[in-house]
């Protein structure tokens, strides 16, 4: 009882206070914190890679829900207007263009080719667990993309797109409702048979002990009809132990909703095999910099790589083997068009200038942190490689590497009361604030998040 009576007033203290500020020293830019490279040598590190014999593995959180996905068609049922109805009208228009038409019945489909069903039926049978229930569903297993005869969701996609990077297996990871396990098996099995191979993959659920309280305008824990603490999942940073559970050389991370259709994956996979490249050869240059430390090597080796700022070149030599020896991430980042989401920044912290992946949740609107964020020339797409284990094949430990004080304050709604609690230093965020990260601008096309179902539309996500 005393540990949560901690854990409570902690998260008080944080709700209290103001969002944890962050100084940002400047974005980075090209040739300013991100490398840009040339056609030739984006083959030569994926051709590398597709031949290295590195154990790689992918960590995939999904356990969102598609909920979001049909925000438009909720709000119709609800309240019909002007533009949620253009909405409805360009989804039914295109109705035969989304992978999941060809699960209907075909008594349905008829009736939606000919204009015959009433338009809430419809929407109703798409939404509810008495009809389709596409919407009850999480986002990686409603079916994106339709390949041929074959109906393909989330996650059957990403083990087809992922076992393409390297001439070894690949394993998976997914993080998921666990109420959703056998059905995602029954999916996986399904992929199996269709393509006559094995997959190595397996599941984990976001542990609730990490899960944060809630707490109403007042600050008082808010307690449910069952008479416990309300909780609410303590967003992706909790899944830092979940990620730290997997066992490979090299882990990449991706989300859920971000794969294209197989026709249009070429540029994806061929940048995800560079990104894999890339790791391992500044994995290699850091080694022998470490073994065979020297002004000239370190200067050459920054300049190359972009990984430290200016002003680390001050520190002693043993400073900067101390630095070298931090876990290694390769962030792939677009040019930004406007999306929502985190960019790449020089950030100081207790006097370290270092490069940091930035939420807009965790800048102050209302301070000049806003007027550095809004020069960043790019944006964070999570396509990323992390290194899995230490040099000796010893397991990282993950929390010495966390920056516990960039937490998210979170204020929502819970059935008509404002709720307030406190999430966890995101995964790419505040959990891996003390990485040594390399930028590089990759192709825009390897952006195709489905925010909403509409998205489906784009050319990405079409056959052809």
């Amino acid at each position: 009882m005393l540990m949560l009576k901690t854990t409570i007033e902690l998260q008080i203290e944080r709700l209290r206070a103001p969002q944890p500020a962050l100084n940002l020293v400047s974005a980075c830019k090209i040739q300013e914190g991100i490398i840009v490279l040339s056609d030739e040598k984006i083959a030569d590190l994926a051709h590398s890679f597709y031949h290295s014999d590195k154990k790689i593995s992918f960590f995939i959180p999904a356990s969102g829900s598609g909920s979001r996905m049909f925000h438009f068609l909720f709000e119709f049922l609800d309240n019909p207007n002007e533009s949620n109805s253009g909405y409805v009208e360009r989804f039914l228009t295109h109705i035969e263009d989304f992978a999941f038409f060809y699960q209907f019945p075909l008594s349905i489909q008829k009736a939606l080719r000919n204009r015959s069903m009433d338009l809430d039926a419809f929407v109703s049978f798409i939404l509810n667990n008495k009809g389709y229930g596409l919407a009850h569903l999480p986002k990686g297993l409603i079916p994106f993309h339709k390949t041929g005869p074959f109906l393909l969701c989330p996650i059957q996609e990403h083990v087809v797109q992922g076992q393409l990077l390297n001439q070894n297996t690949c394993s998976f990871h997914f993080t998921i409702q666990s109420k959703f396990q056998e059905y995602i098996q029954r999916q996986l099995e399904f992929l199996e048979g269709m393509t006559s191979k094995k997959f190595e993959v397996d599941f984990s659920v976001q542990n609730t002990e990490t899960n944060a309280i809630a707490f109403d305008d007042n600050f008082q824990p808010i307690i449910s009809p069952e008479g416990e603490y309300l909780t609410r999942p303590a967003g992706h940073g909790a899944l830092l132990e979940n990620f730290a559970a997997v066992d490979a050389d090299l882990i990449f991370i991706k989300n859920i909703d971000n794969i294209q259709h197989y026709n249009h994956s070429e540029i994806a996979i061929e940048t995800q095999r560079m990104l894999g490249g890339l790791f391992l050869e500044v994995q290699a240059q850091v080694e022998k910099l470490i073994a065979d430390f020297s002004e000239e090597a370190w200067n050459d080796f920054n300049a190359d790589y972009q990984l430290f700022h200016e002003s680390a070149n001050e520190l002693s030599n043993a400073e900067k083997l101390d630095l070298l020896k931090r876990p290694l991430r390769i962030c792939g980042m677009v040019q930004n068009e406007g999306q929502p989401g985190g960019g790449p920044f020089w950030v100081e912290n207790n006097g370290e200038i270092t490069k940091q992946i930035v939420e807009k949740a965790q800048i102050n609107p209302k301070s000049d942190q806003v007027r550095v964020m809004v020069q960043s020339s790019h944006f964070n797409p999570v396509i990323m490689v992390c290194q899995g284990k230490n040099s000796d094949g010893s397991k990282i430990d993950l929390a010495a590497f966390k920056d516990e004080n960039a937490y998210f304050k979170v204020s929502k709604s819970h059935k008509g009361q404002s709720i307030h609690f406190v999430e966890l230093p995101g995964l790419w965020n505040g959990s891996m604030a003390r990485w040594n990260t390399v930028f590089v601008e990759i192709p825009s096309e390897t952006f195709s998040p489905v925010k909403s179902i509409l998205d489906l539309l784009d050319k990405a996500h079409q056959p052809v």
